[in-house]
């Protein structure tokens, strides 16, 4: 424990008698004076020595330029001695004390006292009365003096008020210290009373002295009010003063450095309280829970501590609870170091709740403790996060320390630490001590959950008695490899560290310090034939494609059984009714070939969306060109051939559009034409030629544009011996175009399975963050992996976008850089996503009359609509998405523009759920002196192949906003130029 800096009693006048021996000549025992040097010291003392009248001297003619006098009185002699050559120390005997008096007198009128004298000392000093008037009379008329020191002085009730009254009155002393002088409770009052009006004092001590309780409140109460004071120190025999004055100096600010000693009964001294401003520390040495509990009262507004160290106090859940206020108000502090307090279960629970509202505290120091699991769940809660939209109650704090012997983790301490580690993205520093409880198969799972932590910089386990074992450091070494960002990790003291078998862990830690060489991992990365095809259903309403999905899916899928030609595949009850909404995808393997079916919607609503959906940039794709041969499935009127005609001319005319949009067309579009409900129709019947003779004019008329299959299909979609030629032709085709088309990298295939796993232990979700798929990639890819903590981390970045973007050419993923996600499950994406958005009815639901929506309105609406699903068959949209995530998409899709996207709160319009026009009375004025309106008919150049899909207006009108936004910003631009 650090001690007082008492103040020498070196400086005490030697006593005449002594001063005036001198060696005796020829002496040269080792007695006395007999070295050389004695008797050089001896005579330097000696010449040093001078009467009182010398003093009066000196005082009077100013012949020495002094800054320091200290009077000695009750000496055995009287003398003056001359400290250095600007202090002087004046001895008074008892039988002399008039002298003082005169001196203080003559020291009014003294050039030095104006000039240069600085320091007055008074040691073993009776005061009277006139005395303290005398010295009040001369601070009073000097400008010089700034600092006052009374050692073993005393002062009677009338004595210190005389000097509280000279200390009102006086603005030029800095320091007062007051040493064994027993000025009291009453001394403390009285000083108190005059610091309140003193503007100039800057330090006061007291040392040695008992002020009790009601003199430190006293002195509190000064501190409320007194901004001046810099130092105050205190060394009293009870501890109980330290509360009150630390509180003041807490709860006002003050930047008052505090230093209160104890040295109760006798017993060895040691320090209560310890405040410096300079490093903003409060050091809490001793205190009991009831001053332990003013103090955090007084933290709660406090502006100047930022560290707060009670190690060692003990402390109870009722000062807890009075720290959760703290923690909960208190906007400074940075750093609190709690350990070896004996805090429980129950003040744990306080302060843990304390850091869901703390959004300042950094470190948190809970080592050497007595609380348990509960204690450690409660703990880490404000640092966890339990789903992937919730958000991290404390991210602030970064370094977190517990544990100690009488520590019980427990099982349920283990899951929560667990949970705090795959989930916590803020901490950078965590560590448990000498721990006792934990075990080595609950060491492997604490390494285990930091697989795809990115945040934690060091871990220590120091003295963790489970830290044992080959299993553990396997698990180590195998952790270090995926996640480079552990910079260190302290496990001395541990059964591990103390066999001697820890040099490999450290090794390893500096290898994750060196940077890697640098490879172009995407020019490096082998490259292969894709592995899945995409078979898109296109077609009219009713045209039979949900029908003939489930078939081909069950000729896949099901097993072969006798007779299964004759087995009609039947319509769910559900789906007859309720109707399938948006886009439907069923997947199926034919031997290491993924192919999966994709139903276009045929609802007029869902046209706009097909256009995101087509595939592009190579990827392998068959469309099945599906139409009815009757107008509608339940009655027997046939449709002609020139409706048939115009059915598969719509589609083909889309194909061809978007084909031609795509940036890298490869190939031709593989087309296949599939009519339903064959076996309805008559055989001999003239349409059905009619209708073959159509089909191929329209071969003729695409070829060059699409590569038509030369068979045209006829089946009953409910039969699966009728559509088993068309699911042998897609095997045979999907082949075909898997060698056909580019290749892709290698990796995209292994991630397809590594997403594929995810999702199952994932509880089968639909998207994934891409924080969530680059811990992925870190754990299971090591050619997307970040290999060290000075490795390129964008580069990396880099490569795992291009992988993403790979596979959403590919139609595994659904993927867009700047949403921050990628879609697992394009069924649910486009279903009960994409196709509710366009299903939405604004106008019922807002105010909007012009069209336009706010932001805030739009979610939600948003919110609103998608949560409002039929019992059972709810949508998981917001379980994996915000509705803020909805309108960004929307954005980026073009299914929606900002008026002014530089304003946070601008207002949005959503072209596709504009109303069709054409026949409507228009609402705007015709005729007008002020406006004239003009429309602009666009068409392809090769309007008999192509045509301006539904979902090409929308866009339009998007991109368009935004080019006339930019023109807007450059018109500005060069006014203000010219």
């Amino acid at each position: 424990m650090e001690k007082p800096p008492f103040f020498p009693e070196s400086s005490n006048a030697p006593e005449i008698e002594e001063c005036q021996q001198s060696p005796v000549p020829g002496d040269s025992s080792s007695a006395g004076c007999s070295s050389s040097s004695t008797q050089v010291k001896n005579m330097e003392a000696s010449q040093k020595l001078r009467d009182l009248q010398w003093g009066y001297q000196v005082i009077k003619s100013s012949s020495l330029e002094l800054h320091s006098i200290s009077f000695y009185l009750s000496q055995p002699t009287t003398c003056c001695h001359q400290e250095t050559e600007n202090s002087i120390n004046i001895n008074i005997s008892k039988g002399s004390l008039s002298h003082f008096s005169d001196l203080l007198v003559l020291l009014k009128t003294s050039i030095i006292t104006q000039s240069s004298l600085r320091d007055l000392e008074f040691h073993q000093v009776e005061w009277e009365l006139q005395q303290l008037r005398n010295l009040g009379v001369l601070l009073e008329s000097s400008s010089s003096i700034k600092q006052l020191v009374f050692k073993r002085n005393k002062f009677t009730a009338e004595c210190l008020s005389e000097l509280s009254e000279v200390l009102k009155k006086n603005g030029v002393i800095k320091e007062i210290m007051l040493s064994e002088s027993n000025i009291g409770p009453v001394g403390a009052s009285l000083l108190a009373s005059a610091l309140k009006v003193n503007g100039s004092l800057e330090e006061l001590q007291i040392w040695e002295d008992s002020i009790g309780s009601k003199g430190a409140e006293e002195l509190s109460k000064m501190i409320e009010v007194n901004s001046t004071l810099r130092l105050l120190t205190i060394f009293d025999s009870k501890s109980i003063t330290a509360t009150p004055l630390i509180s003041a100096v807490l709860a006002r600010n003050r930047s008052m450095e505090v230093h209160i000693w104890n040295g109760e009964n006798n017993e060895k001294t040691s320090k209560v309280v310890e405040f410096v401003p300079e490093n903003s520390t409060l050091r809490i040495y001793r205190l009991n829970v009831s001053g332990a509990c003013r103090v955090a009262c007084a933290l709660g507004m406090n502006s100047t501590v930022k560290t707060l160290d009670l190690t060692g106090v003990r402390l109870k859940s009722r000062w807890a609870k009075e720290f959760r206020w703290v923690l909960e108000q208190n906007r400074t502090l940075k750093e609190v170091n709690l350990s070896n307090t004996c805090l429980k279960d129950k003040g744990v629970v306080y302060v843990a709740a304390g850091l869901f509202k703390n959004h300042s505290l950094q470190k948190l120091h809970l080592k050497g403790n007595w609380f348990g699991g509960v204690g450690v769940e409660h703990l880490l809660c404000p640092l966890s996060r339990f789903s992937a939209l919730q958000y991290q109650a404390n991210i602030t704090l970064k370094s977190l320390t517990f544990g100690g012997k009488r520590n019980k983790i427990g099982r349920d301490g283990i899951a929560a630490i667990l949970q705090m580690l795959t989930s916590n993205e803020s901490l950078t520093s965590f560590g448990i001590y000498n721990d006792e409880s934990l075990k080595p198969d609950d060491i492997i799972r604490i390494f285990r959950s930091l697989e795809k932590n990115a945040t934690l910089r060091c871990i220590s386990l120091q003295g963790c008695k489970g830290v044992d074992g080959e299993a553990v450091l396997q698990t180590i070494m195998d952790i270090l490899q995926v996640n480079p960002w552990i910079e260190d990790i302290d496990l001395s003291r541990t059964p591990l560290h103390n066999a001697g078998k820890t040099e490999a862990i450290y090794q390893r830690l500096g290898q994750n310090d060196k940077a890697e060489p640098e490879i172009d991992l995407l020019k490096d990365m082998p490259m292969t034939e894709p592995k899945s095809c995409r078979v898109f259903l296109c077609g009219q309403e009713n045209a039979g494609k949900t029908t003939l999905s489930n078939s081909l899916h069950q000729h896949f899928s099901s097993p072969k059984l006798p007779y299964i030609d004759q087995v009609r595949t039947l319509v769910n009850p559900i789906e007859l009714a309720v109707r399938p909404i948006g886009m439907k995808i069923k997947t199926f393997k034919d031997e290491d070939t993924k192919i999966s079916i994709w139903n276009l919607a045929g609802q007029q609503e869902f046209y706009a969306l097909h256009d995101l959906m087509f595939p592009g940039h190579g990827s392998a794709s068959i469309f099945l060109i599906i139409s009815s041969l009757f107008r509608k499935p339940n009655n027997r009127e046939q449709k002609t051939p020139d409706e048939v005609e115009e059915d598969l001319q719509y589609w083909l005319r889309f194909i061809v559009s978007n084909s031609r949009r795509a940036l890298q067309q490869c190939m031709l579009p593989n087309v296949t034409v599939v009519l339903t409900h064959y076996d309805k129709i008559n055989q001999s019947s003239q349409n059905l030629q009619l209708t073959v003779d159509s089909i191929q004019r329209l071969r003729d008329k695409f070829q060059g544009f699409v590569e038509f299959y030369p068979t045209v299909f006829t089946v009953d979609a409910r039969s699966s011996a009728s559509v088993s030629k068309v699911a042998h032709h897609l095997q045979k085709t999907s082949k075909t175009v898997l060698q056909r088309v580019p290749r892709v990298y290698e990796l995209c295939n292994n991630l397809m399975q590594i997403l594929s796993d995810w999702r199952l232990e994932n509880h089968n979700k639909p998207a994934i963050k891409w924080k969530e798929f680059g811990d992925l990639c870190q754990v299971k890819a090591p050619l997307l992996r970040v290999r060290s903590r000075l490795d390129n981390k964008e580069k990396v970045e880099t490569r795992r976008r291009a992988v993403a973007t790979c596979l959403h050419h590919i139609g595994e993923v659904i993927y867009f850089d700047e949403l921050g996600f990628l879609i697992l499950d394009c069924e649910w994406f486009c279903g009960e996503v994409l196709g509710q958005l366009l299903r939405l009815d604004v106008k019922k639901q807002t105010s909007a009359g012009d069209g336009f929506i706010s932001r805030k309105e739009l979610e939600k609406v948003l919110r609103s609509s998608l949560d409002s699903q039929i019992p059972g068959m709810g949508s998981r949209v917001f379980e994996n998405l915000d509705a803020s995530d909805l309108v960004r998409m929307m954005l980026k899709l073009e299914l929606c523009y900002e008026q002014d996207p530089s304003d946070t709160n601008s207002l949005m319009l959503i072209p596709s759920f504009l109303e069709e026009g054409e026949g409507k009375q228009p609402k705007w004025p015709i005729n007008s002196s002020e406006c004239i309106y003009a429309g602009r008919h666009l068409q392809c150049d090769d309007s008999s192949h192509m045509f301006l899909t539904p979902g090409f207006f929308p866009r339009l009108q998007a991109r368009s906003s935004f080019i006339f936004m930019l023109y807007s910003i450059f018109a500005e631009s060069y006014d203000c130029a010219n």
